[in-house]
């Protein structure tokens, strides 16, 4: 028997698969995310208190759609299927799926049953639905629970089996009451008693990073962003004297970004730190690129080359250390996900690495879950605080290609729009805000003369996990401040836009 306990959620491929296992997590029981090619002995030896079955694009009749290994329904275990799980699992037991005359898709009016997995919904409430296909005709015994105006069956019940199913998705708070009907299967129906924490997590990697790492090396590129620096500070608790952190100065950073990493990790902190100056050589690497991918994809590389380099002059060096998080994950495509852009710490890396391995603990967090980290390392609250930054830097934030001036440019006016957001008492609200250039020039006038300037973007959104993000309603007597300023600051500039596309249809960075 493990002494910790888990719930399995099995992976079908839709795009909230993850954010179930982290709703999990978030209510104190440890979740593991497993493909839908998982057997029942696998499943058995987690030895889980309950299984998740996810959302997924395909049709559960289809012969070509994803399937399940039906033993895991012998298991025991209570079982709860989301839109294609409640589906996938009808078809495997003898029901029957098939498309619906019409779909439901975003917030649809669902009418509940008296039923311990649905004690906290009421009788009534609007609940989230992404789907065509449908239940028509239930397994043997089980019962609807649930009806909309166009499904019968929106939700399903065995208790005998403790088998259930929901057409919709708890796990978006669009569903009104969504996350208590989780943790009644969570709690009521799986037995959990909640004693999964950060500190658990921390316990866990240390140990799994000491029986790893012991008696080698491992090389991490510290950026001085969230992810890193908790990944510095996750490394350095585990083993101290195994950690060799090496800052890349690749002329891509914000104001003052330098100094600033210099002076927390190499003379506070006390960590074996190495700056690699490298601008001139990344810039050159840059120089005439405007594409986006290959802008990322040359950033990578080439960020690689240096790691070798300075790994050959600290002598050998056995691990690469990355802070990749679940959201870098799903963009780069993961499982079923379709690649949306590649991140330097996943799609950019080249195919040949001259290291024994990759080391990314963070690598099943999201950013939420990565602050609360660094809290329970100990890390001070400006650094756990501080404002995400890509790894490509600010070669993401100049669009076409990257120039001296561009880049001085996208600096300043970051730093005046970061500074006035401060100021209005801001910088812990927004989830997270910054400066782009775009690569659009139009006419303007300053003092009695014409100009011909580059415009700059401002970028500021409100998210949780990185994986949506609404545009953040910023007072327009700020901005108007952050405006007036970079015009008169910065030169090369005579307008200032404001993006206020949300994640989807728009990614946070520009690029």
């Amino acid at each position: 028997m493990n002494a910790r306990q888990t719930i399995v959620v099995i992976d079908f491929g839709g795009q909230y698969n993850q954010l179930i296992a982290r709703r999990v997590r978030d209510m104190g029981v440890y979740s593991e995310l497993v493909p839908y090619t998982v057997t029942a002995q696998k499943v058995a030896s987690f030895d889980p208190i309950g299984i998740i079955l996810t959302g997924g694009p395909l049709s559960a009749f289809g012969a070509d759609s994803p399937k399940l290994d039906k033993g895991i329904y012998e298991l025991g275990v209570p079982v709860l299927g989301i839109c294609y799980g409640m589906q996938i699992t009808a078809h495997l037991l003898g029901g029957e799926v098939a498309e619906g005359k019409v779909g439901e898709f975003g917030g649809v009016v669902c009418h509940y049953d008296e039923h311990p997995l649905l004690a906290a919904m009421g009788k009534e409430g609007t609940c989230w639905m992404s789907h065509r296909d449908k239940v028509v005709a239930l397994p043997e015994g089980f019962v609807g629970i649930a009806r909309t105006k166009d499904t019968e069956y929106a939700a399903m019940a065995c208790d005998a089996k403790r088998i259930y199913g929901v057409q919709f998705h708890p796990e978006v708070l669009h569903t009104e009451h969504g996350l208590d009907l989780m943790h009644s299967f969570v709690y009521d129906i799986c037995g959990a008693k909640g004693d999964w924490t950060m500190s658990n997590f921390i316990d866990e990697q240390v140990a799994a990073l000491r029986k790893q790492l012991d008696g080698k090396k491992v090389l991490l590129g510290l950026s001085g962003g969230v992810d890193s620096s908790v990944l510095a500070a996750l490394l350095y608790k585990a083993c101290p004297d195994s950690l060799i952190c090496v800052f890349v100065d690749h002329g891509l950073l914000r104001k003052n970004e330098r100094e600033e990493v210099e002076e927390v990790f190499g003379k506070q902190f006390g960590v074996n730190l190495i700056t690699a100056d490298a601008a001139g050589r990344f810039l050159k690497a840059l120089e005439g690129v405007v594409e986006p991918e290959r802008k990322r994809k040359i950033i990578g590389e080439t960020f690689v080359r240096v790691f070798e380099e300075e790994a050959r002059k600290i002598g050998k060096v056995d691990y690469l250390a990355q802070g990749t998080i679940y959201p870098d994950r799903v963009e780069s495509g993961v499982g079923n996900s379709a690649v949306i852009k590649s991140h330097h710490n996943v799609g950019g890396l080249p195919s040949v690495v001259d290291f024994d391995g990759l080391v990314e603990p963070l690598r099943d967090l999201f950013k939420d879950e990565v602050r609360r980290l660094g809290f329970a390392l100990g890390l001070p609250r400006h650094i756990v605080m501080r404002q995400p930054f890509p790894g490509p830097g600010l070669g993401v934030r100049v669009l076409g290609e990257i120039t001296e001036d561009k880049l001085r440019i996208v600096r300043e006016a970051d730093y005046i729009f970061r500074e006035e957001i401060a100021k209005a008492g801001l910088d812990e609200s927004i989830w997270q805000y910054f400066a782009a250039l775009s690569n659009m020039r139009s006419v303007g006038v300053k003092g009695d003369s014409r100009s011909y300037d580059y415009a700059v973007v401002l970028r500021a959104v409100a998210s949780v996990d990185a994986m949506t993000a609404e545009w953040y309603k910023i007072p327009y007597d700020v901005l108007d401040v952050v405006s007036t300023r970079i015009t008169n600051e910065v030169s090369g500039v005579n307008r200032v836009l404001y993006d206020i596309t949300n994640k989807p249809p728009a990614t946070i960075e520009l690029e």
